[in-house]
Parts: C-alpha cells; sequence; structure tokens
C-alpha cells in the first residue's frame, strides 16, 4: 500500500492535526515508511511462538472468578448527598 500526498493530508485531518501543504510529501513518505516496516514485519514466520506477557518468562496471576464484595448497597448509600428507591440521585443535566 502506498500513501501519497492527498491520504496524508486526510490522514492529517482525521488525527486532527495541522500539517502544512509542502509538509505533506515528507508526512506520506513517512506513512509508507511506517508501513513498509509493517509489511516486513507480517512476513515473518511466528507459526508456533507462543504469545508472551514480557520479555521474561512468567505467568499471568489467575483468580477464581467469585463476588468477594457485596450486598452493601444501604452502606455504599449512606455516602450519597441524595439517594432514592436504592439509587444514587444526581441533578438533570440535559434540558
Amino acid at each position: 500500500m502506498s500513501i501519497d500526498k492527498d491520504t496524508a493530508a486526510r490522514v492529517a485531518k482525521l488525527a486532527r492535526i495541522k500539517v502544512e501543504e509542502d509538509a505533506l510529501p515528507a508526512l506520506a513518505q513517512e506513512f509508507n515508511t511506517i508501513l513498509g516496516f509493517i509489511e516486513q514485519l507480517n512476513e515473518v514466520d511466528v507459526e508456533g511462538v507462543e504469545p508472551m506477557t514480557s520479555v521474561t518468562p512468567m505467568r499471568l496471576k489467575r483468580r477464581e472468578d467469585v463476588v468477594t464484595d457485596g450486598n452493601q448497597q444501604d452502606k455504599i448509600l449512606s455516602n450519597a448527598p441524595d439517594a432514592r428507591e436504592g439509587f444514587f440521585a444526581v441533578p438533570k443535566v440535559v434540558e
């Protein structure tokens, strides 16, 4: 894929980055360099390589997916400046 000057201008506009007209060719070339590197990475054979969480071997800590805290609605709502019918009451902000 090749990025031209018009595409670089569109990307800059979508990213809300002001790029002068004379800087667009350099930006397009930079995009093309990045895309070339990505294409180069896609050529690497990663078959059989497991995903890593770090550069050092380690396992992610796992825990049981159980509720350990709950049924404290009354305690939580006691801190609210305004609570009604078991919910936080907030002022209306949309008219």
